[in-house]
């Protein structure tokens, strides 16, 4: 299932500006980076909890927001990308 992760971390400490990197290294892990704040991730479901899971523990509930979104299998009629990054499909071929 195609999952949107979008986050807003507190960064007015240096405890919030390493958080920040943290979500951000571990969002690239599972996903690929749609806006400074939005991931894409193409995941099953053991892997969505795990996921949410290791961002959970890194906010701070307090000072912080994280926002996921079930866009389902059927994600590409329901996913419209207009302007300069070109549009990824995590199941079509990739040629590196």
């Amino acid at each position: 299932m195609m999952i949107l992760v979008a986050y807003d971390v507190n960064t007015e400490d240096a405890a919030g500006r390493k958080r920040l990197r943290h979500i951000a290294k571990e969002c690239v892990n599972y996903g690929q980076r749609v806006q400074n704040s939005v991931f894409e991730c193409n995941l099953d479901g053991a892997q969505y909890a795990v996921f949410k899971d290791r961002l959970c523990r890194i906010i701070d509930k307090e000072k912080d927001s994280l926002r996921f979104y079930r866009l389902g299998k059927d994600y590409k009629k329901t996913v419209e990308h207009l302007g300069a990054k070109t549009s990824y499909f995590a199941d079509d071929v990739m040629i590196v």
